[in-house]
Order: structure tokens, then sequence, then C-alpha cells
């Protein structure tokens, strides 16, 4: 009998695994004795999707194929559904049970290591029967029975676990402190805002496999004494939200939840609350006004949420990958554990390549594993093989780390070292064609328009360092403004009092320690060596290229494109708005952006 899997998270859905699967079903149809259909969460190859996973319970093989849509669907089913040929052509990997997977595409996952994504892609999300299969809830009967919530403390701290959202504080001293402040109801918070651009790690595990951050909600909650859950997950993610609800209610259906859970003294409930989607709720105080139905603004601390936190309550607050990995830990032990990773960051860490990555998708490595070989063997490299300039880290409060540290260790200790963050997880990664001063400029657009207002400096002071950041993106930059950038960054820095404004200014800081001869170009050579800012890029057509097909001339919204049919055309630079149409209707490439030192660059006065 052969089991079927249709990858059915966010990145398959939007890739059309809807219709690879409705074509499967269809095909398929009365052979059900003989052929399973199911979904799955993302194993993490986002860039092949959408993925089918044919199992052959008989010999134990499994055949993963890459970008099926419905006539790949129809040619699965007649060759290797019904005549038990593989479809070579599809193949993106090829293991058997108990084997490390080989194919095409083997090298993103040979050097993984899956504990928070152990379940994504291998479970059907939404039956809690696959997950019990896989060892699910066994943990929390494990602590259940100890009865003893100091041993779930001091097994997490024995594990050196640091939260996984950012901060990377020990998880189990942060539970310690929730632990022994006595109160009538505690409560037991998971983050799963993520409002990083090009961060999708929570998604992906509430999506795959929700059952595993319920079970680590669960454990804390008995450790520390709680009775109430919340997981504060955006709006939208409306798949995570759906299949959050329905774990929710299976677990207490069957008896994972609810009132004296498995016979126990323990109760325990969860409720999930929707976020609207600002960013600043993903900083804790902020998150909490959210739940209790106040506008979403950071509280000053101390206290500290162990104390007064959700409703003044003491409150444990980690993020989905933390509590993820729970679960695992208490079945394995903390000296498993800490055989991965290093020693002062122990584990492993889930990241989502995102930007100019071959492979963008979802990797779980040890901690300590190298930038270099996280973009460059895992991630396959860059597009088109272009030049690597560097990887945003830590989204708007990270920093951008540039081609010349690519070895280092992605861990606690060496990327702050660089002036990132290591953040919750996100990497974009930037190549030749990526203006750094524009980079700086989309984080710090960002920040600024997520920032709730409530600090000065945060809310001005992130608009003033926008503006100085368009002016030079238009070719209007002063000689002062670099020095102007630096010092608004350490006020805004010191005077916030979230992590949204004191890490704001990071993007710009990096830019401006790795790629300052980016603000040079365009401050005092009124050029964007990366042919990206409109006003400092002059568009040509290349004569020997040019056919005369008049296609950018007709489609010029400003009529500066001149010349005879079949004869080269010219583009008179003092009337082109650099709107780039030209380069995307010509048929044979012959438009090309020119970005040269100019001798004399004017300098627009104060």
């Amino acid at each position: 009998m052969y089991k079927v899997k249709v990858g059915m998270a966010t990145c398959g859905i939007s890739a059309g695994a809807k219709t690879t699967y409705e074509k499967l079903n269809e095909l398929i149809g009365g052979n059900g004795a003989l052929v399973e259909l199911t979904i799955t969460g993302c194993i993490g190859m986002c860039y092949s999707e959408p993925l089918v996973e044919v199992v052959d319970d008989e010999t134990g093989e499994h055949v993963l194929y890459g970008g099926v849509d419905d006539k790949g669907a129809e040619q699965i089913y007649k060759q290797h559904l019904k005549r038990g040929s593989v479809v070579d052509e599809l193949v993106v990997l090829k293991w058997r049970d108990g084997q490390k997977p080989d194919g095409p595409q083997s090298s993103f996952l040979v050097d993984q290591e899956r504990i928070v994504l152990r379940n994504c892609g291998v479970i059907d999300p939404e039956k809690i029967e696959d997950y019990i299969a896989r060892g699910g809830y066994e943990a929390l009967k494990k602590v259940l029975s100890k009865g003893d919530p100091n041993w779930v403390i001091d097994e997490v701290k024995a594990s050196g676990l640091r939260g996984r959202g950012g901060a990377g504080f020990p998880t189990g001293l942060k539970w310690s402190f929730a632990a022994g402040n006595q109160a009538d109801i505690k409560y037991v918070v998971c983050n799963a805002d993520e409002g990083d651009p090009g961060a999708f790690m929570d998604r992906s595990v509430l999506e795959g496999d929700p059952h595993a951050v319920l079970e680590g909600m669960l454990i804390c909650a008995y450790a520390i004494g709680a009775t109430h859950g919340y997981i504060y997950c955006r709006a939208e993610y409306p798949l995570a939200v759906k299949r959050l609800r329905k774990a929710i209610q299976q677990a207490k259906d069957a008896g994972y939840l609810g009132q004296k859970i498995k016979g126990s003294g323990f109760s325990f409930s969860i409720k999930v609350k929707e976020g609207a989607g600002a960013f600043v709720c993903g900083e804790e105080t902020a998150l909490f006004a959210s739940i209790e139905g106040e506008r979403g603004m950071p509280r000053i601390r101390p206290p500290f949420p162990a104390e007064k936190g959700l409703w003044r309550k003491p409150t444990n607050n980690n993020n989905v990958e933390t509590y993820a990995n729970i679960p695992w830990i208490i079945n394995h032990g903390a000296a498993e554990y800490r055989k991965f990773g290093t020693e002062k960051s122990p584990g492993t860490k889930v990241f989502a390549l995102a930007g100019k990555v071959k492979r963008g998708g979802l990797a779980e490595v040890p901690m300590g594993m190298t930038i270099r070989e996280l973009v460059m063997e895992i991630g396959g490299g860059i597009k088109k093989d272009k030049e690597y300039k560097g990887v945003q880290m830590g989204g708007p409060s990270g920093g951008c780390i540039p081609a010349a540290l690519i070895d280092t260790p992605v861990d606690f200790e060496n990327i702050p070292a660089t002036g990132a963050i290591m953040g919750s997880g996100g990497m974009v990664v930037m190549d030749e064609e990526t203006c750094m001063v524009d980079v700086a400029r989309f984080f710090l657009d960002f920040t600024q328009k997520e920032s709730c207002g409530k600090c000065t400096f945060c809310r001005i002071g992130t608009l003033r360092m926008l503006e100085i950041l368009e002016r030079i993106c238009n070719g209007e930059g002063r000689p002062e403004d670099k020095d102007k950038l630096a010092s608004l960054s350490e006020q805004i820095k010191n005077a916030s009092l979230c992590g949204l404004g004191q890490t704001a200014p990071n993007p710009v800081l990096t830019t401006l320690r790795y790629f300052e001869h980016e603000y040079d170009a365009h401050i005092s050579e009124g050029y964007c060596p990366a042919k990206v800012c409109p006003t400092l890029v002059d568009y040509v057509i290349d004569a020997e290229k040019c056919i005369g097909c008049v296609a950018c001339a007709k489609g010029c919204p400003v009529e500066c494109i001149t010349g005879e049919k079949k004869q080269p055309h010219v583009i008179d630079q003092d009337k082109c708005i650099r709107c780039a149409h030209c380069i995307t209707v010509c048929p044979v490439d012959a438009v090309m952006k020119i970005a040269e030192p100019k001798k004399q660059k004017p300098v627009a006065a104060e």
C-alpha cells in the first residue's frame, strides 16, 4: 500500500498544492484501499513546492517529488502509484526508513538536525493520532508521573535552552522566576506574532506541528503552576490559527487539556488570541496589553512579567520555537540536547532563508554553524550565481553582516559581536544588486511605521532618520548626513522604552559600519553602485543589441525614447523618469542600467 502526502502549508498552497491534492484525490478515487492520500506541513523546502511524498509501506521507501502541478500529479499516479516506477525527472529526495536522504537536493537536509521541525512535513497536522504515534504527549505524561515541577525546571535549566524569540534569555531560569511568585492565577503565553520581514519559522511550526507547541506550553504551565494559557498569533496566519484551534479541541477531547488532565490534579486551558499585525506587539508587555483589550504599547519594567504580567499576574512568555523544543528535551534528556550546538548556545535553531538565495525555505541546524554553511551549502548559494554581498539577520531589529564575515558562527555570542542579532531566525540574503543604503531605508521605513508612538525618540527620531535615508537614496544627500544618522541612532537606542526603539537603528549602524563606501557613493559621487536607486541611475540602449521593435518607445509614459523602426533607439536622459518600463518590455535585453561616479555632484543646501 502507498501513502501519499501533499505539502499543504501556506507555502505549498500558494504554489498550487491545493490543485495538486484535488487532482490526486480525483485520480485515486475508488483506490483508497491501495493508496492513502493525506496532507502534511512544510518540510522546509519551500523553493520546491508543491511537494508530494510517496511512501511504500511494504519496502519503507520514500520518494519526495518537487514542483508537482496537476500534470505532474497525473504522471506520479500513472507511473509510480499504478506501475511502481519512480518519476525520475520530478524527484527531489529518495530514502528508506532509517537512512539519510539521497537525491539531487539532499544537501539541503543532510547537515540539518531536526528537533523543532521533527514532525513538520511528516505528520498530518490536523490529526492528533499522527502526533501521538510519533511520541506526542509522552513528555507531558512523564512530567505528570514524576509529580515534581522543580524537576522540570531543573531539566530545562540543565539543557541550556535559551529563548528562541531573539533575546536568548535562559528558558529554565525564566520559568523559575514565574514559579517562585505566588498568586491565585498564573498565565503561560506563547508569542506567535512573528512580524519580522522574511521570517516564517513560527508559522510553519504552527501549521505543521501545532500539538508540539501545546505540549510545550502544558509542561511549562505544570512547572510554574499556571492554569491558563494564551497563544497570541497574528491574524495574517489564518491557516496556523485554524490548525491551532483544531489541535486545542482535539487535545481537550483526548484529555490533554482541561480539568484534572489524565487523572492528575493539574488543570490547564488555552485560548488563541488573534493579533491585528502590530509589530510592536512582539514585545511581551505590549502583547499582554493587546490580549487585555488595550492598545498594544509597552510598559515600564520592572515589574517584570514573572511577577506582574498578563492582568498583573505572574506570567511566562516564550515564542513558538522555544515551546516546541520542550517535549523533545523532556523525552530525551538535557544531556542529549546539549550534544547539539555550542557550550553557551546549546541545541538547534530554525532559520528562514529568504532573499537572493537559491533554496529559500526553513533549515534547522545546530547552533554554531557558520553563515557560509547555511547560505552556500544548505541554501545552495546565490541566485543566478551572482556575488554574495551579505545577510540581514534579526529583521528590523537586526543588522547587515557583510560577505567578509561569512564564516561567522551563528550563535548568541558571535552574531551580536557583528552588530546584528540572532533575532527569531530570519535571514535575508543579499547579492551584488542589493543597495545597502536602500536596505537601511526599507527597514527604517518599517520600524518608523510600526512605532507605537509612546516614546518621543522612537516616534520622531526614526522619522528623522528615515527622511535622511530617503534624501540620500534620492541623490540629495549631504556631507553631514552620516554623522547625523550615527548620532540619532545612539539617542534612539538609549532613550526608547522597548526593544523596537532600542534596536531600530541597527540596520543603519551596521550598513554604515560595513558599507560606508556605498553611502559615500550616494552622497559625494552621485551614483548608486548597485544600480537600485532610480535617481542615481541612467537607462541606456545598447545600439548593437537593439532591433528597433519600438516596444520601449510605445510604452514609455513620458515619450523620452526615439528612433525609427528596425533602427537603434535612444533614451533622452533629461526626460527619463527611471520607471524601468523599457527594461521590462525589451525582448532582447538591449536596455541597461548605468551608474557611474559623477565628477562633481552638487550638494543640496541645508
